[in-house]
């Protein structure tokens, strides 16, 4: 059977699915997207991607032409079109057919498609054993110039450094403000596992100012730290706070919730996934399989 693409209120095989080379998407990055989970036909946290996605587009004008409970259908029907019971689904609006100017307000009509499908940023030694990542020279677009809110379409910001991860011949890339603070992976929020002078351990985030996304996998991990007595708070960061870091980890909707045991070559912790990333892993893949919610 034909894979289906949901593409403006119909679902379409995948071979069949186009939008135009003059839409706004493809010719200036002009859009909005959420990347969502689906586990055991259960979609994960799927009213919190769209509240986002609506924000989204709301930050840069663009009007979504359904309704959010049209959306959620859609995403249903899609799921079900591909027969797909675990799945990435990739929402995405585009401005739509435009000219080749930049003024948006000469499109039309936003163009909407959903994508259900695998995803597999990883491999999976590398959640077992942890990751090695690199700090990129790219440094991450300021606040001021796109809000990090925006979950924009346009990622060439963290595709430089991902090029340069891989240039590295690692996989993954920790990016830096203008400040040369800590913000976020190219496509994943960051935790870093410190501990006290008692001995206790305690979570630290970057905040939203520093430049990153506030991530759902973020929100969801904060309060599993918190369901389980894990202090957490939200400090900027130093690259050299995290080669003293017990422990350091990486979160997404794609990526889940993956360990990083090296940076530049210098190991961190033991080497090895430390017990506060495997207690919130667990923690979080019994979430997810179990109990997941679409609130």
């Amino acid at each position: 059977m034909s894979k289906q693409v949901w593409l403006n209120g119909e679902l379409i095989p995948t071979e069949k699915a186009a939008v135009s080379v003059f839409d706004h998407g493809l010719l200036y990055g002009d859009g909005v997207f959420e990347g969502i989970r689906a586990y055991h036909g259960r979609i994960f946290k799927l009213d919190s991607h769209l509240k986002r996605l609506y924000a989204s587009a709301a930050a840069i004008r663009l009007e979504i032409p359904y309704e959010v409970d049209i959306l959620r259908q859609a995403i249903r029907d899609t799921l079900k079109a591909n027969d797909r019971a675990d799945a990435y689904i990739r929402l995405c609006v585009t401005r739509g057919f435009g000219s080749l100017g930049l003024n948006p307000f000469l499109c039309k009509r936003a163009t909407v498609f959903i994508i259900a499908d695998d995803i597999k940023l990883f491999p999976p030694e590398l959640y077992q054993h942890g990751m090695e990542v690199i700090i990129a020279k790219t440094i991450r677009n300021p606040p001021a110039s796109l809000s990090p809110a925006i979950k924009s379409m346009n990622y060439l910001n963290n595709i430089l450094a991902k090029i340069e991860a891989i240039d590295a011949g690692v996989l993954e890339a920790i990016m830096l403000n203008i400040d040369g603070n800590v913000t976020e992976g190219s496509s994943e929020n960051l935790f870093v596992v410190q501990n006290n002078p008692d001995g206790k351990p305690k979570l630290l985030t970057p905040p939203v100012s520093a430049g990153v996304l506030e991530g759902i996998t973020l929100t969801t991990v904060a309060q599993l730290a918190n369901d389980a007595d894990i202090p957490i708070s939200r400090a900027d960061l130093k690259p050299a706070d995290l080669f003293v870091a017990s422990e350091i980890f990486l979160t997404g909707t794609a990526a889940e919730i993956i360990p990083v045991t090296k940076i530049d070559g210098q190991t961190i912790g033991s080497g090895s996934p430390g017990p506060i990333t495997q207690q919130l892993a667990n923690a979080y893949h019994h979430l997810v399989t179990t109990r997941a919610t679409e609130d």
